[in-house]
């Protein structure tokens, strides 16, 4: 009748030798170089104390749909025109006064509750010979992070020349809120945990190879030592009864 393996448990076998024998000193040179070596790897790589650390957070931002507009106009100098939400600083400008068409629009792409884009778009009605040449444009938002400042910028504005007739002038815009990346100095506790993953990370490859190389010395005995079956009491019960 053909045998099959059911059931297989490992045997423990240890290795014994005095404290002053070459297998002791053996032992204790690899437990070093086990545990020392990745220290100074994780040292070394700079990458075992974290000294600054960051974390991404989108802001709350929200259009106010408060909007002052100061166009400059040629070739006269000195011309312009002006208009704001704000009724007071309407009634100072005179006959500078001219009121656009503007249209907005805010969108939460990502579903989080937060705006990630707001879509404006100005129409400044113009004489025919009237041409702008510059604009000062304030839009006011609602800003909402830990940090208190942030910057609007676009480093290519396109600026189209030339228009039939009495065309308005037309500013359209796209202004993104993009998630802000925020930058601090760690706590002790997490420079701590930090340090500890990138030593670990390191000491479990030493850990694997030391191990193979203590079975190795130890198995062929390759320094002196005794070696030692270890017996569970269920055998040493039974070899009693024999």
């Amino acid at each position: 009748m053909a045998l099959y393996e059911i059931f297989s448990h490992p045997i423990e076998r240890s290795y014994r030798a005095g404290l002053c024998s070459k297998a002791a000193l053996f032992l204790l040179l690899a437990t070093a170089l086990t545990y020392i070596p990745p220290l100074l790897v994780a040292f070394r790589s700079h990458g075992l104390w974290l000294k600054r650390s960051s974390y991404e957070e989108q802001p709350a931002v929200r259009f106010q749909h408060q909007v002052l507009l100061v166009a400059l106009l040629g070739p006269e100098p000195g011309g312009f025109l002006a208009w704001s939400t704000f009724p007071a600083f309407n009634r100072l400008q005179g006959d500078h006064l001219r009121i656009p068409l503007v249209s907005t629009r805010e969108e939460d792409r990502n579903q989080d509750g937060k705006m990630d884009v707001l879509h404006f778009r100005l129409e400044l009605p113009l004489q025919a010979t009237e041409n702008v040449l510059g604009v000062q444009l304030i839009l006011t938002f609602s800003y909402q992070l830990h940090v208190i400042t942030t910057v609007l910028n676009d480093p290519n504005p396109l600026w189209l020349v030339g228009r039939a007739g009495e065309a308005p002038f037309v500013i359209n815009a796209v202004i993104r809120y993009p998630v802000e990346v925020i930058s601090y100095q760690p706590g002790f506790w997490e420079m701590i945990k930090f340090a500890w993953v990138q030593y670990v990370s390191i000491l479990l490859i030493f850990l694997w190879v030391f191990e193979r190389i203590k079975v190795f010395v130890f198995q062929n005995q390759v320094v002196t030592t005794i070696p030692v079956t270890s017996v569970s009491q269920g055998e040493v019960y039974k070899q009693h009864l024999s």
